[in-house]
């Protein structure tokens, strides 16, 4: 298994077993055991093509893990949750609103936003971002690792920060419930950090994808049926596949980093997303958001910054620091994404 191609081969035929299983009304695990002793005969003789074998092969062992495999992480809530939900809560916001919303960002918990607010989310196409997900996590995980940049770029040090950045994720995804959308997160991350100390080998991030596909599904077979876990991986999968593609089509001339650049490599990324994930949403949910291209291209922006801003703020007054300023940055942002999804809300 040393390219890329090599885990795709093994990965997808993994998922599809998994998936069986999940979905087959009968027991598979003995038939399984059945089918890997005749492919291991089959390829004592020759009788079948390498790569045909392998597809084979993983199909038959996703199908099996799939058939004996129990839930773990389930995705309840962590004790360490309300600390952290009353932290956020002890800090003095002077709008309701932005404690509410700092607490669905970070926390997952919804309780304290409006049902209007809700409602302008869900309209304008911007659920997934009060939903916890990879998106959080990697808004994080950049954030700590500009902070740990500190440590300076020798050796040890890489190392050092790359295993403070791979502690820090586990557990927020530990104390935030481990959700499938975060977990893949964690194992791009993981991965990642991983491949960075290895010089010598290709990195491709089709193989990270599969690579952490098939390490999720052996430890949590069952999650194939998480809405989430689909979403996550369709989103990740439109942009390994599709994002590269649309984003060179920018002409190349002129200045690359400029505000229409990065327009466009925001409505590409959205584009690349929708393509893998709109017919799924549409099948289990019966909806299309019709205006995620602006939703997308403003809300995100605001939810980034919004996040670091909260994250900063909830360090500070960790080490008993209270400055105001952070608190009314924070509020000033959650106003606008409030007001700016409930404008695309109310577009008929």
């Amino acid at each position: 298994m040393v390219e890329a191609r090599d885990m795709v081969l093994v990965s997808f035929p993994f998922a599809a077993g998994v998936a069986l299983s999940q979905f087959c009304h009968f027991p598979l695990f003995h038939i399984c055991l059945a089918l890997s002793a005749v492919l291991i005969l089959l390829a004592l003789a020759d009788a079948l093509p390498r790569k045909l074998w392998f597809a084979l092969l993983f199909l038959v062992l996703g199908a099996l893990c799939g058939s004996s495999g129990f839930p773990v992480g389930t995705g309840e809530e962590s004790g360490a949750l309300g600390a952290f939900d009353a932290l956020i809560r002890r800090i003095p916001w002077q709008d309701g609103r932005s404690c509410g919303l700092v607490r669905a960002l970070l926390t997952g918990r919804r309780d304290g936003l409006s049902p209007e607010s809700v409602s302008s989310f869900r309209a304008a196409g911007a659920s997934h971002i009060l939903a916890l997900s990879g998106l959080h996590l990697g808004i994080i995980y950049l954030f700590l690792g500009r902070m740990l940049k500190i440590m300076g770029n020798g050796r040890v040090r890489h190392y050092l920060r790359s295993i403070l950045l791979i502690l820090a994720c586990a557990a927020y995804a530990t104390l935030t419930g481990a959700s499938p959308s975060i977990i893949r997160a964690l194992l791009f991350i993981t991965i990642n950090e991983i491949a960075a100390h290895c010089p010598g080998r290709r990195k491709s991030p089709l193989a990270v994808w599969c690579l952490a596909l098939m390490i999720q599904l052996s430890a949590t077979p069952w999650v194939i049926v998480s809405v989430g876990f689909q979403l996550s991986y369709l989103a990740m999968l439109g942009i390994f596949t599709i994002f590269p593609a649309m984003d060179g089509w920018f002409p190349s001339e002129g200045r690359h980093d400029g505000p229409v650049r990065r327009i466009w490599s925001s409505m590409a990324m959205s584009i690349s997303c929708q393509i893998y994930t709109a017919p799924l949403v549409w099948w289990r949910f019966g909806t299309f958001p019709k205006y995620f291209l602006l939703t997308n291209l403003l809300a995100l922006p605001l939810t980034t910054g919004l996040m670091l801003c909260a994250v900063s703020c909830l360090l500070l007054y960790a080490f008993g620091l209270t400055p105001v300023w952070p608190v009314r940055v924070v509020e000033y942002l959650s106003g606008l994404l409030l007001d700016t999804l409930g404008i695309i809300a109310s577009i008929p």
